[in-house]
């Protein structure tokens, strides 16, 4: 995931130095703020996904639609995004769909202050929480702009971070929290994708579980496909379909034909609702 706005090199420093069923109301416990509302059943997802920078033409994915993956993760917007989309329309969202692919909204949004390197939108502490709800209306409208309706879950992409470095682990937690609470009152599920050193490893080990994703897909580069026995935290948290695992990247492989450079998933978490 990082790879699609990092070199993998750079990825791998970054990191280091940072230290198919539909299921009714999972994963909803962990999101407090849903409670009083009333919900779409949950789209899950369950087997292999990839993700990769631009979404793949229509006709890659008719090919690609072998078996071997059944999801994939497409970047919906923020303006950290690293590639532009010229596929990612709502016509290809409901052909993909129609040939029985599941996805996964993706949206990039502010990245830490702490964070090495440059971005083109970085949060504080000022600006945590007033960033994290104007982000949270984008998504939902780049979203529903491309088919994919209430109910459905996003992922917020938070890159490594050094989480030890309090004030800025405080900041990222409070745009996370106006980020879902924004999702939620547009009754969209939260998710997030982060690293199980830095930046998945913050949510899952929060104190304060108050407005945090119910949904966490972890990169572990561990080439294991499970979400279950390499989950770096307690067994029972995130469960109930509430897991992704990017477990490979820069994965160049060939499909009916068509060659891809993918990151490798182990999925069972909520996709995107587009029927």
């Amino acid at each position: 995931m990082a790879g699609h706005r990092q070199s993998k090199k750079h990825r791998y420093i970054t990191w280091a130095v940072a230290g198919a069923a539909v299921v009714a109301g999972a994963g909803i416990a962990a999101q407090t703020s849903m409670a009083a509302t009333a919900w779409p059943a949950q789209n899950t997802f369950t087997g292999r996904a990839f993700d990769t920078c631009a979404a793949p033409s229509l006709s890659a994915m008719k090919a690609w639609h072998t078996g071997f993956y059944g999801a994939a993760a497409v970047y919906v917007g923020g303006r950290n995004r690293g590639c532009a989309q010229p596929n990612l329309t709502a016509s290809w969202v409901k052909s993909v769909s129609s040939l029985g692919w599941k996805l996964v909204p993706l949206y990039v949004g502010a990245q830490p202050p702490c964070q090495s390197g440059s971005n083109p939108e970085k949060l504080t502490s000022a600006t945590a929480a007033s960033l994290g709800a104007t982000d949270a209306a984008d998504a939902v409208a780049k979203a529903s702009a491309l088919g994919m309706k209430a109910g459905s879950a996003i992922y917020l992409d938070m890159e490594a971070y050094d989480t030890t470095n309090t004030s800025c682990n405080d900041a990222v937690l409070t745009y996370v929290r106006a980020f879902d609470k924004g999702l939620h009152a547009k009754t969209y599920r939260a998710g997030y994708y982060g690293f199980s050193s830095s930046s998945a490893k913050a949510i899952a080990t929060a104190t304060d579980r108050t407005d945090l994703p119910g949904n966490l897909w972890y990169a572990l580069w561990d080439k294991n496909n499970t979400t279950t026995a390499d989950w770096p935290w307690g067994s029972t948290q995130f469960t109930n379909h509430s897991r992704g695992h990017q477990y490979l990247v820069n994965s160049k492989e060939s499909h009916g034909g068509v060659t891809l450079t993918v990151d490798r998933d182990a999925w069972d978490a909520p996709v995107a609702i587009t029927g």
